[in-house]
């Protein structure tokens, strides 16, 4: 067969087995460590910190985190704070002329930006590790066995130091491994709930046959799945092709251009960015309120904290769509591109070189981007309707929203640097119709 084929080619390559080996061993040491508790914490007194992030937020910050947030592990607040730094960052970059000079600096620059990040991350770490000590003396207080200052300040420095460690094996994971490290180990974290999400679902259907339509119905779920997964790796995969014709010039005895290539505009060159900004500021509201439940919360706060209700997720989408929109609008330069073209002597066939070329660009982007804004916001909203027809919570996240285009995205990356390494050996591909497109175009280190 041509998988057990491709896996000996895989193995015979002595690069990639050991970049490989090497990846596995470093998500090992992540995993292990999202199970190694506080110093000073009894995780048998857990069971009110878990029961809280069954849901809402805190459930998707557990899910990212592999399960070590609601473990009170040394890996508890997980990557998600240099995630955060990062999206600082970037948008500082787009605002303070600071930091566009840096990003124009090349591989100086990239450094200097690099190590401004860590910074961030390490000032929003001591920001959330005593609010996440906080949270966790108001759930389960009886799971602190001696609680002073002492304990407080060991405990932050203890989280402060397992995130940054964690972000240490994600950068080694790209230097050394297969992947971007800090999406691989999102990625892991996600996976690993996925056994415990899908149990919990069998169980459910079982306990409730009668009326929930049992095995049949769980089967009917995983095809929904299987084809949303489908449509989401369509969406990350999407292109519209731009024709462009370079001029024939020759140089001394060589000739160049005189040949058509073609531009990949991505129907969704955001990523899930746009999905991460707006789940940001729908929480907003939700924090300010207390994290009130849907049950107890009146007015405007009863909006935000029902999850599956009709405002919370319109809502939701719209701010979707919209960020789709900024976000291209800062990655896509038209301009920059019709100047590259011209420079090279490049021209789309059929449009002026110059102002009609970034008019039709920008053309091109807004038309593109307007049915994959509209995909990606439902998407993300798809595990409302699962947990409304009846899907476990935990299993609903897996329908939608931003673990699904995570996992999508991480795995399209991973095989096609796989697919990048067997090819230049002069092996077959992972596919036979051709290359494996991944996410480029769409910032590593924000996911």
């Amino acid at each position: 067969m041509k998988l057990f084929e491709t896996i000996r080619n895989i193995w015979k390559i002595e690069d990639l087995k050991s970049r490989i080996v090497t990846t596995l061993g470093f998500l090992l040491i992540y995993r292990l460590g999202s199970f190694i508790v506080l110093p000073g914490i009894d995780p048998t007194q857990l069971s009110a910190l878990k029961s809280q992030t069954r849901d809402g937020v805190l459930g998707l910050l557990d899910m990212f985190s592999g399960g070590a947030f609601s473990n009170a592990s040394i890996f508890a607040l997980g990557i998600m704070p240099y995630i955060s730094a990062s999206i600082v960052i970037q948008l500082m970059g787009i605002a303070v002329p600071y930091f566009q000079k840096l990003q124009r600096e090349g591989e100086s620059g990239r450094r200097k930006i690099n190590q401004i990040t860590r910074y961030l991350t390490v000032l929003i770490l001591v920001v959330q590790a005593p609010g996440y000590l906080a949270n966790l003396a108001s759930q389960s207080s009886a799971a602190i066995v001696q609680a002073g200052w002492f304990f407080n300040i060991s405990s932050v420095i203890i989280l402060t130091a397992g995130t940054m460690f964690v972000m240490w094996l994600g950068e080694r994971i790209t230097d050394k491994g297969l992947g971007n490290g800090i999406s691989l180990l999102i990625m892991i974290g996600i996976i690993a709930r996925l056994p415990q999400s899908l149990f919990a679902e069998f169980v459910s259907r079982m306990e409730a046959a009668s009326g929930s339509g049992g095995l049949v119905m769980l089967l009917i779920e995983i095809v929904v799945l299987f084809f949303i997964f489908v449509g989401s790796i369509l969406l990350v995969q999407g292109t519209r092709r731009i024709p462009v014709q370079y001029a024939k010039r020759i140089v001394g005895n060589k000739q160049y251009g005189g040949v058509r290539q073609y531009i990949p505009l991505k129907v969704n060159a955001a990523g899930v960015m746009p999905i991460i900004f707006a789940q940001a500021i729908m929480f907003i509201p939700v924090t300010f309120a207390g994290f009130v439940d849907s049950e107890t919360a009146t007015g405007f706060a009863s909006i935000f904290a029902n999850f599956t209700g009709f405002w919370y997720n319109f809502i939701f989408a719209l701010m979707i769509i919209a960020f789709t929109y900024f976000y291209t609008a800062i990655t896509i330069n038209p301009t920059q591109m019709a100047e590259d073209m011209k420079r090279n002597g490049g021209f789309i066939p059929g449009i002026k070189p110059g102002k009609k070329t970034v008019e039709y660009l920008d053309s091109i982007m807004s038309k593109i981007t307007l049915p994959g804004s509209v995909f990606l916001a439902l998407v993300a909203i798809m595990p409302a309707f699962a947990m409304i027809a009846g899907v476990d919570q935990g299993f609903a996240h897996f329908f939608g929203g931003t673990s699904l285009l995570i996992l999508v995205g991480v795995v399209l990356d991973t095989l096609q640097q796989i697919e990048s390494h067997l090819l230049m050996r002069h092996y077959d591909g992972l596919l036979k119709s051709g290359r494996i497109t991944g996410r480029a175009g769409v910032s590593a280190s924000a996911i």
